[in-house]
């Protein structure tokens, strides 16, 4: 019986970087050659939120130490935000991070050719600040 549990926290030790990193880097990857753009959105908006997940861990990584289901809780979310039948990167962003930048510089952002600085440089063109 305790092969049996050391085998399931192996496995989940492997869950947390397969789920967060390995399948995530793989779907971009594919996402980046299809022709599709919604798919783009989702690996985008999920690596956004990813780095802010873990900005957001470094900096209170002494209160999370306190809560010994963190780790669990955190791939819990982390699946949400992968798993295509929820696209839960791609509403999250909808949803919270979208309202605020369009709040905060109005509708500059969905228009392709505005210039501010969230938008590519194109080649050639000089950034006008």
């Amino acid at each position: 019986m305790n092969r049996f549990w050391n085998l399931l926290a192996y496995l989940h030790s492997l869950a947390g970087p397969g789920v967060m990193l390995l399948y995530p880097l793989y779907a971009s990857v594919v996402a980046i050659e299809s022709t599709s753009k919604v798919d783009d959105e989702q690996w985008l908006a999920y690596w956004i939120l990813y780095s802010f997940l873990t900005l957001m861990e470094m900096l209170l990584l002494p209160l999370l130490d306190w809560i010994p289901i963190w780790y669990d809780l955190k791939l819990g979310f982390v699946a949400w935000l992968v798993l295509p039948q929820f696209r839960g990167a791609a509403f999250i962003y909808d949803k919270f991070v979208r309202e605020k930048l369009i709040k905060k510089y109005g509708g500059a952002l969905s228009q392709p050719n505005a210039k501010n600085k969230f938008v590519a440089i194109k080649k050639g063109e000089k950034e006008s600040c």
